[in-house]
């Protein structure tokens, strides 16, 4: 064999060991889904696996499609959170860490995976249509019957806060009434926790801001996400229901209290749009906007 040849060989298998193989991606489906429609994260689990060439695993709460949609509605978000930190702590082929990608609700259960469960690491965080500081509505009500809608609305309006609804409807968890912020910092069983709104929580603070990037996509014609701002970190302002306030407005953003602004000063935090109602995108969209996060 020419010596030439022997370089040539040689720059090749030094170029394949140097560089970084792409991360694998962890997916979180949404109310109403599961892991695996093929009509949804199903399919969106396998074009991610065809375009980039990598292992990409989608969340599956309980061992079967129906107890995984039930998940979605009737499983505490923390039974739901530690359930999924010990099965990817169990997953070898996550061990040189993940990208976490959340659609709706499983956003800011992605979100509380980062804070709370640090290895394995999670490198980038997408969060398509979160709800990081709550909702209050639930228009539309994907998947489910108009009247099915109007009884968990009646419900959430009149009893959000109670033992029974908070223990037992996921949405209650991050309901987030403007008009009683001081009963939602009190009762919320989830996102005031998370959100570091009733005490200051130091690890989830270090460990979000152990992210490389934290990507949130806010979709301009929702009918879903009430307010829309809360898929960019934003609310109402405290004490009514119409006017709205930036994250960088905020108090959790203001006083830091969950390292947010910190990471806002050092570009960690990206703001991406997109002009589709709830969780419509295009693959196109996701390859020029998605991809740079995912390589």
């Amino acid at each position: 064999m020419k010596q030439s040849h022997v370089f040539v060989m040689l720059a090749v298998l030094l170029t394949k060991s140097v560089l970084p193989e792409k991360l694998p991606v962890v997916l979180w489906h949404g109310m109403g889904d599961t892991c695996c429609f093929p009509f949804s994260v199903g399919g969106f689990k396998k074009f991610l696996e065809n375009e980039l060439g990598i292992y990409c695993k989608s969340i599956e709460i309980g061992n079967s499609i129906v107890s995984d949609f039930k998940s979605g509605y009737f499983v505490h978000p923390n039974k739901q959170v530690e359930s999924v930190c010990a099965d990817l702590m169990n997953d070898t082929n996550l061990s040189n860490g993940y990208n976490g990608i959340g659609f709706s609700q499983g956003g800011q259960f992605m979100r509380a995976l980062a804070q709370r469960c640090p290895w394995p690491r999670m490198n980038n965080l997408i969060t398509l249509g979160g709800q990081h500081q709550g909702v209050f509505g639930l228009p539309n009500c994907p998947s489910l019957s108009s009247k099915t809608c109007e009884g968990f609305r009646r419900m959430l309006n009149n009893a959000a806060y109670t033992d029974f609804m908070q223990n037992h409807l996921v949405q209650a968890t991050y309901w987030h009434d403007p008009l009683n912020e001081i009963t939602y910092k009190n009762s919320s069983t989830f996102l005031a926790d998370i959100n570091n709104e009733r005490t200051i929580n130091q690890s989830y603070i270090q460990n979000l801001q152990s992210l490389k990037t934290f990507i949130m996509v806010r979709f301009n014609k929702d009918s879903i996400v009430q307010p829309l701002d809360s898929q960019w970190f934003g609310y109402y302002k405290p004490g009514q229901d119409v006017q709205t306030q930036s994250l960088r407005e905020s108090d959790v953003y203001i006083q830091d209290r969950l390292g947010l602004k910190l990471m806002d000063a050092e570009n960690k935090i990206v703001f991406l749009e997109c002009d589709g109602n709830h969780l419509q995108f295009t693959k196109e969209w996701v390859r020029k906007k998605l991809f740079k996060y995912l390589q």
